[in-house]
Order: structure tokens, then sequence, then C-alpha cells
């Protein structure tokens, strides 16, 4: 027989927090939860969108066959083929990204930065553009374009001489990285045949066209590795918006979150940057669109991961519908969205007159 003790306390989870069992409590704004089911489903959406429009669409009735594998002929062929990995690929890229860049703008508290600001894409596109020229037939230009990432985040830790805790100097070493890299890549394109430059251009401004399972693979693997420990610096990264001061007093360990964070943050974005080439502006938008949307505070992981890849599916799902613009790499739809967004940030400062 089991005696229950009515004198012990019962223990009362302030509003806000999700329960699991009676010792964990997890904070949860009721605006993220509505946001991330209203992303979840948009991007839904617009992943079946991508799969069943245009010419070569698997028709609605004939999709679930094709999501477990007993699709057959046309549908069997564009769903494993052409349109099923590139979806995928779109998705974790975009989610990836978007991770990437809702770390690396926590860690500087500065709603511009990105991981394209400290120089990884245009190092990943010069280390692209360099094994093109100098080894064609014996690098792959998705390794040249990791190589390329991984040595310009090598140049700008030790340009800053204090690795990536100083987000100042790392924004200033970004800077001119990025810089000399994109000089590289334009002489490169310049310096090449014209067939050679044309395909390379379009990598360098981010593809998704002709990838496979392999690449998706790739990329997934790296964003759920990455998942885990960013949910777990997540609190930390949190309190550290109030202050280095304040974080220090509060046992979060400021400058070891900052370096974890933005060393993720390059995983993520090299992960990506090898399986589609350097698709700007998705880094930059995504955490910033996930933040107005709840109107809170914090660095918005799972908003801005689901925001990330909902940009680039829709981005891509022009990319491939859109008949006047035909085999338009996707990142250049990305830098309109991103182009646009900035330019209504920029007027609705204005409005305001902080401008």
């Amino acid at each position: 027989m089991t005696v229950t003790d009515r004198t012990a306390p019962v223990r009362k989870v302030p509003r806000g927090y999700l329960t699991v069992g009676s010792t964990v409590a997890l904070p949860m704004r009721r605006a993220s939860v509505f946001a991330g089911i209203g992303l979840f489903v948009l991007l839904l959406a617009a992943a079946v969108a991508t799969l069943a429009w245009g010419r070569l669409g698997i028709d609605l009735a004939d999709l679930p066959a094709a999501l477990v594998g007993d699709a057959e002929g046309k549908d069997r062929f564009v769903f494993n083929r052409l349109r099923g990995p590139r979806l995928t690929v779109a998705i974790g890229v975009g989610a990836a990204l978007g991770l990437s860049g809702a770390l690396f703008q926590s860690v500087t508290r500065n709603p511009l930065g990105s991981p394209d600001v400290i120089g990884l894409s245009a190092g990943a596109g010069a280390g692209a553009a360099f094994c093109a020229l100098m080894f064609p037939d014996t690098v792959p230009v998705p390794v040249g374009a990791l190589i390329g990432a991984l040595l310009a985040m090598a140049l700008v830790y030790v340009s800053t001489g204090t690795g990536f805790r100083n987000p100042a100097r790392l924004v200033i070493a970004g800077i001119g990285v990025a810089a000399m890299g994109a000089a590289l890549t334009q002489y490169v394109v310049y310096a090449l045949e014209r067939d050679k430059a044309s395909v390379l251009t379009a990598y360098v401004n981010g593809s998704l066209t002709a990838r496979s399972w392999t690449d998706a693979t790739t990329v997934w693997l790296v964003l759920l590795a990455a998942t885990l420990p960013a949910a777990l610096i997540s609190r930390r990264l949190d309190i550290g918006e109030m202050g280095d001061d304040i974080a220090e007093g509060l046992g979060a360990e400021p400058k070891k979150a900052k370096t974890f964070a933005v060393l993720l943050a390059i995983a993520l974005s090299a992960a990506a940057v090898s399986v589609s080439g350097p698709i700007a502006f998705i880094a930059l938008t995504a955490p910033q669109i996930a933040r107005r949307l709840t109107r809170g505070s914090g660095p918005h992981l799972l908003l801005s991961a689901l925001t990330g890849g909902l940009l680039l599916v829709l981005a891509d799902l022009c990319s491939q519908q859109l008949t006047l613009f035909d085999d338009l790499p996707v990142g250049i739809y990305t830098m309109a969205i991103g182009g646009a967004y900035l330019g209504y940030l920029l007027v609705r400062e204005w409005r305001k007159g902080v401008l």
C-alpha cells in the first residue's frame, strides 16, 4: 500500500513554461508557439507546391505514394532525381543558414550581422573559383568551396588577435576577408573561358540545380548534429543579450558561449555552402523576420531555422516556375528578397525618424 504525503509542497510552474514530467520546465512563449506552427504550415504548403506545380509536377493524388517510395514511371523519376533531392536540400540549407545567422547575430548583438559579413560566403566562392581554375579535373567545386570557407574563417580568426571572442573585431576582419575573396572570385570568372565561367557564376551565386540525395544527407547530418548543441547554449545566449557583465554574474560564461556559437555558425554555413554555393541574405533576414513575428528577445533559433527553410524553398519555387527568367540561380532570388527586406527596414526607420 502506498502512502501519499499530503503535506508535501506542490510546485507551481509559472506561465510561459512547457513542462516535461515534474523535473523539467522549458521556457516557451505563446507567440513563439503560434509563429512556429504558422511557419511550419507555410513550409509544408511551399514544399507541396514545389513537388506538384509545373509541367513535370506530381499530381496531388499521387504525391503520398511518391513520398513513401511507391511512385512509378514519371513520378518516380521526378521525385527521386529532380525535385525530391532539390527540395530536401533547399529546406536543409535554408534551415542551416537561418540557424547560423541567428547564432551569429546573437553573438554580435547586431541585426545586420550574419556569416556573410565575416567572409565565409566570399571565401567559399573564392575557393570554388580557385579550384575550378587550377584543379578543374581533380578537386570538385563543392570541395573547393568548403576549403575556401574554412580558410577564410582561419584568416579571420588570426586577424582579430582574439579569435572569435570580440564581435567588433570579428566583423571588421570579416569585411576585409570578404573583399579579398570577392576580388579573387571576380578575377577567376574573368580569366576563365566563357562557357566554364557561366557554370561557375551560377555556383558562386548559389544554385540548387541538379542536387542529389547525397547533398541532402550532407547538409542534414550537419544540421541535426548542430541542433542539440545550439539548444543547449540558447539560454546562455539569451542571458548574454543583457551584457557580458550581467551574464558573467549569472554564470552564463558569455565568452565561451560566444566562441561556441560562432563555431556552430561556421559549421552550419560551411555545410550549406558546400552543397549549394554561397546563398546570400537568408542568414541575414531569417533571424530578423523570426524576431519580428514574436516581438520578443532571445536568439529564436528554431524559428530562424524554419524561416530560413521557408524563404529558400519559396525562392527556389520562383527559380523553377517563373518562365521569364529560365535557369536563374536561386541566389539571385534570395538577393532580391534580402534587398526588398532591407529596403523595407530603411523606410520603416526613416518614418520613425531614426534615419
